[in-house]
């Protein structure tokens, strides 16, 4: 990925240590911990701090395909992971504030999976699929696909880290969706190729990362929640609960998503990756909710907290990200970062 814009002090001071362009190397990173320390001191909500979600993005990004620049060593660097972890404090203390989880059903399979299509059909704020399907104008239309590329360009990939994690039922239900993702060794059916063939066609950009300076701090954040969840072993259940709820709400959005990039004239190569994961998905909830969340609750029981945590805390993230794109869109401007709204 190219080195990103820094929006404030914690995210250029990062990205002048790792990039080396830094004055003082060792003295600058351990600086990094203080600006760092400070900053998630006094936002007022680190959800929607665009430095400090940047600069959590670029650190989980060295563990995935890297930063133009940086040489991998970086990846596994005691005091970098440090500052990962200070932010990361913060924003899971956020996003636990911010999710709601309701009694807890019996740990069985049938009962977790029940919990999670009522989780998930529950009614949570203004729908952007729907908006996309009858109002979305040419412009808005590639405004979302740059807020979904920071995750569909390389889809499946934050989950992906769960595998070597899980055992059993679990595992084998997280690998047969994870197959799909992947499209099932044929790169031309990679969910991100196929992604990537949809921004093609709007004449877009589909290299990853190519509009991260445009996506706002909340957008960031629900990407970041990923991560959160995928590189810690303690939050598996929470990844997976994660997984669940987005393959629980999925396959009819998807179909509202291909509806609208039809209705401005687009064929099957825009509406490819919409349509496929209406009928993929409608397969997947089942296999997710029952084999996957329900089989790792069964077979560990202390596990259902975190895998309804998981799952409500992407429901409440994403609720809050469609929320700010469709107020911006309501109000008849861009939903990008104000600097970098695209051009039509």
């Amino acid at each position: 990925m190219k080195q990103p814009s820094p929006r404030g002090e914690a995210g250029a001071l990062l990205l002048a240590v790792i990039g080396g362009t830094g004055g003082s190397g060792r003295e600058d990173l351990a600086r990094l911990d203080a600006v760092v320390e400070a900053a998630v001191a006094r936002t007022p909500d680190i959800l929607h701090d665009d430095d400090l979600q940047l600069t959590l993005f670029c650190l989980y990004e060295l563990h995935y395909s890297g930063i133009d620049g940086v040489v991998d060593d970086w990846e596994w660097d005691l005091q970098l992971l440090g500052v990962r972890q200070r932010i990361e404090a913060a924003f899971e203390a956020r996003v636990r504030a911010e999710a709601v989880v309701g009694a807890l059903p019996e740990a069985t399979s049938e009962a977790v999976c029940a919990e999670l299509f009522r989780l998930t059909g529950e009614d949570s704020g203004p729908s952007m699929s729907r908006f996309v399907a009858k109002t979305a104008t040419h412009d808005q239309l590639r405004e979302f696909l740059v807020h979904r590329s920071i995750s569909q360009l390389r889809e499946a990939d934050p989950h992906t880290w769960a595998i070597p994690r899980l055992a059993g039922r679990a595992k084998a239900a997280l690998v047969e969706i994870q197959a799909d993702e992947y499209g099932n060794g044929l790169l031309a059916r990679m969910h991100s190729s196929l992604f990537a063939r949809t921004m093609r066609e709007l004449g877009m950009d589909d290299a990853y990362g190519a509009y991260l300076d445009a996506a706002p701090a909340i957008t960031l954040a629900s990407n970041n929640l990923m991560s959160l969840f995928g590189l810690n072993r303690r939050l598996r259940g929470a990844i997976v609960g994660h997984l669940a709820a987005y393959e629980m709400t999925s396959s009819l959005p998807n179909r509202l998503y291909s509806r609208g990039f039809a209705r401005h004239g687009y064929g099957d190569a825009a509406t490819g990756y919409f349509d496929e994961h209406v009928e993929a998905d409608a397969v997947h909830e089942q296999i997710a909710g029952r084999d996957m969340a329900g089989g790792l609750v069964e077979s560990d029981p202390q596990l259902l907290p975190d895998v309804l945590f998981g799952a409500a805390a992407a429901l409440a993230v994403d609720s809050l990200m469609t929320a700010r794109i469709m107020a911006a869109w309501e109000e008849g401007r861009s939903s990008l970062r104000p600097s970098e709204a695209m051009a039509s």
